[in-house]
């Protein structure tokens, strides 16, 4: 039998058209069932982010939890997957891009919330939480714990590949072609700080998420509007062509598409994987960051990590598709091959018209960072998965030391089957995580309007309500 045949097409299935349908379909049915409550409270969510200091239980702060989300989100394919996603759907794939975030709000609002909802405290004290939590005790019986089973255990396999192995080799990939370090050293080296990390458990991924990530994501913000201001002049023309091609019915091609041709399904199918995959959207990862957080209501956990999807997708994404598409450089076709330049050289091609021979470094550093952000917030969701599974401590610290040496075979080694294989993982946790959303709506919505009624309205004018005082008496 070949597997990476066998693998190749249960991946084409996971992230196929049917799946991402589904996606973001439930973004859509939550949106309705919510009455847009998400949409219209993202400037009060973005506002909550730092504004209150909470005391209720929980592990770490409510801006931790969200940096610990965003350090496993904001990663390569915001980068690499944006430039991929206009090259293969065309610049309008960025559009729909934009649209499946729009509606990811509220899935990550809704899963978040379960996740706080039905969390419980473990062995030592730490909350444990996320889809695998709300399935066994919010779907309960026979078909919960099977739902929390399979997710938890995709969510395992899942945080070696695409949250450890293909991290760690865009870093020496980077580090390699920009500087001509060895992977080897590279490998080393990330061992030695994933250890220093992970070994001082959820407070440490948070300190260190909550310095690297804003560091990272504000350093690439900066860089990303100079190269947009620089190339101002094609700004329009690059706009008009990126909503051009976002929904002309047949192929099309011209102005910053240079080479390139794609339709609307082209566009659509390649802009909501792409987001789908860069913000996490109803994977039901970010969840379990979710469920650590100190908060007096689990709405209130669910508005601060639901800003996730609209700093990873709707700033940083679009940011680098500008970027892309008033560079001018969109369908360059690179000799050696014979083909479309795509991923991370489109990126740096990209910079390159405003920083020349830096835009590489630039670049290279940007996903360095973005990278071993990722490395740590996914150990901390397949370690959280693995607690469900198996509860005991010392598996988990094993995990930990094998989770940080596997890092050196991700730095050094191409491994092509095992990245597809957690690739489908990844897309898979989706199938449980979505059944449990829809399952559970009416949940997620009697929380929502349950602190629309108590809390929202009186913040909006000023009051300061704590419901965790309420629980105290």
């Amino acid at each position: 039998m070949d597997y990476a045949l066998v693998i190749k097409q249960v991946n084409d299935f996971v992230w196929g058209p049917v799946m991402l349908a589904l996606l973001v379909g439930t973004g859509i049915f939550l949106t309705v069932r919510l009455k847009f409550k998400p949409w219209l409270n993202l400037p009060y969510a973005v506002k909550m982010i730092v504004a209150k200091k909470d005391t209720s239980a929980g592990d770490v702060t409510p801006f931790q939890s969200l940096m610990i989300a965003l350090s496993a989100t904001v990663g390569t394919g915001n980068i690499v997957g944006v430039a991929t996603a206009m090259v293969l759907g065309g610049p309008g794939a960025l559009v729909w891009m934009w649209i499946s975030a729009a509606f990811g709000l509220s899935t990550k609002y809704g899963e978040s919330v379960l996740a706080v909802k039905y969390r419980e405290s473990n062995a030592l004290g730490e909350m444990a939480g996320g889809p695998m939590y709300a399935m066994k005790n919010g779907i309960g019986g026979p078909i919960g714990k099977i739902l929390a089973a399979l997710f938890a255990l995709f969510a395992v396999c899942a945080s070696f590949g695409i949250g450890n192995m293909t991290q760690a080799n865009s870093i020496a990939a980077a580090f390699s072609s920009s500087f001509g370090v060895e992977p080897a050293l590279i490998g080393a080296i990330l061992v030695i700080l994933s250890l220093v990390v992970l070994f001082k458990g959820i407070h440490s991924i948070g300190v260190v998420s909550s310095f690297v990530v804003p560091v990272m994501a504000g350093f690439y913000v900066v860089v990303a509007v100079i190269a947009i201001a620089a190339n101002a002049a094609n700004l329009p023309a690059g706009i008009a062509e990126i909503f051009r091609m976002a929904f002309a019915p047949d192929a099309v091609a011209g102005g910053v598409g240079g080479s390139i041709v794609a339709s609307m399904l082209t566009a659509m199918r390649w802009g909501v994987a792409r987001g789908v995959f860069s913000n996490e959207a109803g994977l039901g990862s970010a969840p379990i960051a979710a469920a650590a957080a100190k908060t007096d209501h689990a709405s209130r956990q669910g508005y601060v990590n639901m800003t996730g999807t609209f700093f990873d997708t709707m700033i940083i994404c679009v940011l680098t598709g500008l970027v892309v598409a008033s560079s001018g450089m969109l369908g360059t076709i690179d000799p050696a091959t014979g083909k479309a330049v795509s991923g991370a050289q489109m990126t740096i091609l990209a910079f390159s018209t405003v920083f020349g021979e830096h835009a590489r470094v630039i670049v290279s550093c940007a996903l360095a960072l973005f990278a071993f952000s990722t490395i740590l917030g996914w150990e901390y969701y397949g370690e959280k998965a693995l607690e469900y599974l198996v509860k005991n401590h010392d598996v988990t610290v094993m995990y930990r030391t094998i989770y940080a040496f596997i890092t050196y075979i991700g730095a050094t080694q191409t491994l092509d089957l095992v990245w597809d294989f957690s690739d489908t993982a990844n897309g898979l946790m989706a199938i449980p995580n979505l059944i449990c959303l829809l399952w559970l709506s009416k949940d997620i919505a009697n929380e929502c309007f349950d602190f629309e009624k108590r809390v929202v309205e009186k913040e909006k004018n000023g009051e300061r309500v704590d419901l965790s005082l309420e629980i105290e008496d």
